[in-house]
Parts: C-alpha cells; structure tokens; sequence
C-alpha cells in the first residue's frame, strides 16, 4: 500500500496519522496490497473536509466529505467508497 496523507490549514498530529493509516487497512482487505491511497483534509470555515482517492490497478475511487467532525468525516469517505465499490 502507498499511503499519502495531506492535511491543509490544520495540524498533522500523530493520533490522526494513526485513524487514517487504520481506516485505509479496510480499502486493502478489499482491493489488495498495491493500492494507492491518497487523503486529503483540510478544515473549511467551521466544516472539516476529507477527500479520499483509491487506486487499484486500473480501478479509480474518489470520496469527499463535510462535517463539523473530522472524525466522522472519516466515516463518511469510507462509506461512500464502499457503495461505489458495490456497483
């Protein structure tokens, strides 16, 4: 897995570091160990925003995300690939 994590107008810590590499854990089960992940989150007026975009192979994924939650905005991301990945 190639993970790349982003965070605009907020601060990098550990602790989210750790939430987001465990939550892309899901996106492997799914889609295998050459999978690149890239999320993006930034804080927007009072919203937080994450965005996520999966590559597997020649298969694209793209989510996004607001919520005054950082947290859930994970939630969300993660929910929205799982529908996409159902169709």
């Amino acid at each position: 897995m190639n993970l790349n994590i982003t965070f605009r107008h907020m601060d990098h810590t550990p602790a989210l570091d750790k939430i987001i590499r465990d939550k892309s854990e899901k996106f492997l089960k799914w889609l295998g160990p050459k999978t690149d992940i890239r999320w993006t989150c930034w804080r927007e007026g009072i919203d937080f925003c994450s965005e996520v975009t999966i590559y597997s192979g020649a298969t694209e994924f793209f989510a996004k995300a607001h919520d005054d939650d950082l947290y859930k905005t994970f939630d969300q991301v993660i929910h929205k690939i799982q529908n996409q990945m159902k169709k």
